[in-house]
């Protein structure tokens, strides 16, 4: 939908009357320029005024929408949120989405937050979609415990994390049974599909990305402080090759970072170029603490040649 309104750039110091305002699924289109999603950290509706902070410290005001500023705030809200999910790669069906409150801990890119938003139950995980670029998806196969304590239901991830979301009336405790229901199911049918995997040597971990998609996996193979994996996708693929310093933490988030991306593989071996050529994949990216832990550690790859067996023994016995 279209707005006009009065538009200030914090940056260049501009200022636009009568702007025309174009909300779009991908960004907003104004006299400024076009905003991606992407590059834009929060938002926030204030005294009839919405301020977008972008990247790079640069604030967008957008002000006399007059009676169009409920309109705005609630379609601004509505296509970002839609952008972020696209980003989480959700394909299931939600079986429940309400509004609540949050808190959501500190990751390597933001701090804590807290606040109301869209808390969304998936098959095999949660939504949490707050007005920034804090969205995340909570994959129920990896919460250690999962607690309602009053209107506040708790998960705790094996690596320590705790989200914390709840108060949406009535739905609270209904939400609660159906999101231990989900984990109970889910790491029931995850763990029985794992187990049917074979590997051979030297590949000692076996793992899925969704779920859902249980004819594609992976293997990794160690040395001392590096990793080789191998994808398992119908691909012509490559064996791509990690180093770490702590084993536990790198094969949890290892594990953690194939089920975030699921069927979109490449986005744990592009380059920087090319990720930042892609917004919904820079958006992926931004909302995954295990896919950037494990994109640091890349230490090149293998290609699948004559050579293969010999460079990854090598690569495991220096590493």
């Amino acid at each position: 939908m279209d707005y006009s309104a009065a538009l200030d750039i914090s940056s260049s110091g501009k200022h636009f009357d009568n702007a025309k305002v174009s909300i779009d699924p991908e960004g907003i289109k104004s006299l400024a320029g076009f905003i991606d999603y992407a590059d834009i950290i929060r938002f926030i509706a204030n005294n009839f005024r919405v301020y977008i902070y972008l990247q790079g410290n640069t604030t967008i005001t957008v002000s006399m929408l007059g009676y169009s500023y409920q309109g705005f705030c609630e379609e601004l809200a509505k296509c970002y949120n839609a952008r972020s999910l696209e980003s989480l790669f959700i394909e299931e069906e939600c079986i429940m989405d309400c509004a609540g409150e949050f808190q959501i801990p500190a990751t390597s890119v933001a701090p804590a937050e807290q606040g109301r938003g869209r808390i969304a139950l998936y098959p095999d995980s949660v939504c949490i979609m707050p007005e920034s670029s804090q969205a995340v998806r909570i994959p129920l196969c990896f919460a250690a415990n999962i607690n309602l304590d009053g209107y506040i239901l708790s998960i705790t991830m094996r690596t320590g994390e705790v989200y914390r979301f709840g108060k949406m009336g009535y739905d609270t405790k209904p939400f609660a049974e159906r999101c231990m229901k989900c984990a109970g199911d889910t790491v029931k049918r995850r763990n029985s599909l794992i187990s049917q995997i074979t590997v051979d040597p030297p590949y000692t971990m076996k793992g899925l990305f969704r779920t859902a998609d249980e004819e594609k996996y992976w293997s990794a193979a160690f040395g001392k402080t590096g990793c080789a994996v191998e994808l398992y996708t119908g691909e012509n693929t490559a064996t791509y090759l990690y180093r770490f310093s702590d084993m536990q933490l790198f094969c949890y988030r290892l594990e953690e970072a194939m089920e975030a991306v699921g069927s979109h593989r490449e986005l744990i071996y592009i380059d920087d170029e090319k990720l930042r050529q892609n917004p919904v994949y820079r958006m992926a990216v931004h909302r995954s603490e295990a896919v950037r832990f494990l994109r640091s550690c890349v230490a090149g790859r293998i290609i699948h040649t004559e050579s293969h067996d010999e460079k990854l023994s090598e690569f495991l016995s220096n590493n």
